[in-house]
């Protein structure tokens, strides 16, 4: 294995991520009730991108091409996307909210076991880019102008956290990079059984905050 392919594994899933984040978020933009919430939608998409272009600036630095890095995470994740198609534009705000977040999460656990500049790169690509304050409080919004829907969206965001640590999982155990960050090496050491235990308790610690958030039961 190369020196950087784990690396390279990590910032190609993430940009790849973030490419298909920012291509769904203008997508939802387009069917977006208000033009405030088109434009703020679109604001976050923008970021999205950003992020991306940051991703492929660090793998280029590290002497791989950003589409190759991203080549083999392209089936699993559009898969991913297939599979937890919503049907409505509150579906796909829970959708980018949750499921990302999901990901996010898990990714950023990951980052622990990478060298500090990719790690501080990871953490600001991974920072809220606006759906707190923009998805988040439409989903709000709709669910006090109409609590019925609050049962509908919380089985919505239950489907997608299974289907999103799922796939998490299995990108992880099929990329021999992505798996070497997490379990380790000979001569890096990874995560033991019960910390990879105590990382997914986190990750779904902080699914419960963001379902609180939405003001949905977990």
């Amino acid at each position: 294995m190369a020196p950087h392919a784990p690396v390279v594994d990590l910032l190609g899933a993430l940009a790849y991520g973030e490419l298909t984040a920012f291509s769904r978020l203008a997508g939802d933009a387009e069917l977006a009730p208000s033009l405030a919430d088109k434009v703020a939608l679109a604001q976050v998409a923008a970021t999205e991108f950003r992020h991306y272009e940051a991703l492929a600036r660090r793998i280029s630095g590290l002497g791989a091409q950003p589409q190759e890095a991203m080549a083999p995470f392209v089936a699993p994740v559009d898969a991913f996307h297939d599979r937890t198609a919503p049907n409505d534009w509150l579906e796909g705000l829970v959708k980018a909210y949750v499921g990302d977040g999901i990901a996010t999460d898990f990714y950023r656990e990951i980052s622990a076991f990478v060298d500090a500049e990719t790690r501080d790169l990871v953490h600001l690509v991974l920072e809220d880019a606006g759906h707190t304050e923009v998805v988040a409080g439409a989903v709000r919004a709709a669910v006090d102008r109409d609590p019925r829907l609050a049962g509908r969206l919380a089985l919505w965001a239950r489907r997608l956290v299974g289907e999103a640590l799922s796939q998490a999982q299995r990108v992880a155990v099929d990329r021999d990079g992505l798996a070497a960050l997490l379990v380790g090496t000979e001569d890096q050491p990874g995560a033991d059984l019960a910390e990879i235990g105590h990382m997914f308790a986190r990750i779904m610690d902080r699914h419960g905050e963001r379902m609180k958030v939405l003001g949905l039961a977990a």
